[in-house]
């Protein structure tokens, strides 16, 4: 009789060790980014471990929302979205547990990572200035803060202040100005906006192109794509601030959930996606920039030509995210 509960025992034992073993193989992550962006990535990580990866796909807000409201019983072990001001809200709302990994501080700039660890950049996309070809020379053009001066009246384009990737950009013009001056440079667009504001950066560049206006502000992987589908597109990109602090970049990134079942397996998927094979495929798949600087931007990519990025650490966007928003409300940047 006890022998046999000492087989039963290491019959149980051996089930639940293979149920482990089985559950480590399979990582489920919340993506703000879209399907066909991040699935390829995700194959090719199977295909090289044998690890399968499950992906709920929404925005960032919902995401965080149910992370919070999961908690412990969460399936989750990492979380994907845009843009540092999301990551680092992300990491306030305390659903991320901080990733200590050598190999990820070895691939990816300090500047592209949270200082504690709760994030990591994965791919990089400038929020640069666009013109039009027939209307502007690029000799016209400086810095961010030149849009707002009086020549371009009538002549700028703007996405929405409601759009995170602006209320970022906002927040590095405080942090380089200061609050005052930076609400100066606003208003100064505000006033020469040619029209309503727009929805999307896509729509923005399309109206550069159709002559509703001469410049604009908008992430390069937008252009990447429309200038995929139409090369004739009479737009380019212009490197502004490039005699001083320089162009303004934002991200892609990664965090282990704070309740990640499996989160040792989630840190192993995070550390191959900022290596070089998925930091090629993350980059060529959205026309974006490796955050790995040891990995070469596409060819497309690279024919936009070179530039000097703002050194500011991009979790700067966070921290003044509230009192960017404050500001563009002020500003009347809609």
């Amino acid at each position: 009789m006890q022998a046999s509960k000492h087989i039963l025992a290491v019959l149980v034992l051996g089930a639940l060790s293979g149920a482990a073993l089985a559950a480590d193989d399979e990582i489920v992550v919340y993506s703000s980014r879209i399907d066909e962006l991040i699935k390829p990535v995700f194959d090719a990580y199977t295909a090289e471990t044998g690890v399968k990866v499950k992906f709920i796909t929404d925005k960032e807000a919902p995401l965080i929302a149910r992370l919070k409201a999961e908690g412990k019983n969460t399936p989750a072990d990492l979380l994907i979205t845009v843009d540092a001001g999301n990551l680092w809200q992300a990491e306030q709302e305390g659903v991320l547990r901080p990733i200590d990994s050598p190999v990820v501080k070895a691939n990816i700039p300090p500047q592209y990572r949270s200082a504690t660890g709760a994030w990591s950049g994965l791919s990089l996309r400038a929020r640069t200035i666009f013109y039009s070809t027939e209307r502007v020379r690029p000799e016209e053009l400086s810095t961010y803060e030149a849009l707002a001066d009086e020549n371009w009246e009538g002549r700028l384009c703007l996405r929405t202040s409601k759009k995170v990737y602006n209320q970022s950009l906002t927040a590095t013009l405080i942090e380089a100005h200061g609050a005052e001056k930076a609400e100066q440079i606003v208003r100064g667009w505000v006033n020469n906006l040619a029209t309503d504001v727009f929805a999307d950066d896509n729509a923005l560049l399309l109206a550069i192109d159709a002559g509703q206006c001469d410049v604009g502000i908008a992430n390069t992987y937008y252009y990447g794509r429309l200038h995929k589908e139409n090369p004739g597109l009479k737009v380019k990109p212009f490197w502004p601030n490039q005699g001083d602090r320089g162009v303004h970049v934002n991200l892609s990134g990664a965090g282990v959930t704070k309740y990640a079942p499996h989160p040792q397996a989630a840190q192993k998927l995070v550390e191959w996606m900022t290596a070089e094979k998925a930091q090629r495929l993350l980059a060529d798949l959205n026309q974006e920039y490796p955050a790995n600087p040891q990995v070469a931007p596409s060819k497309e990519v690279a024919a936009w030509g070179s530039f000097k990025a703002d050194s500011v650490p991009v979790e700067i966007a966070g921290k003044r995210q509230a009192e960017a928003i404050r500001l563009m409300d002020r500003a009347g940047w809609n």
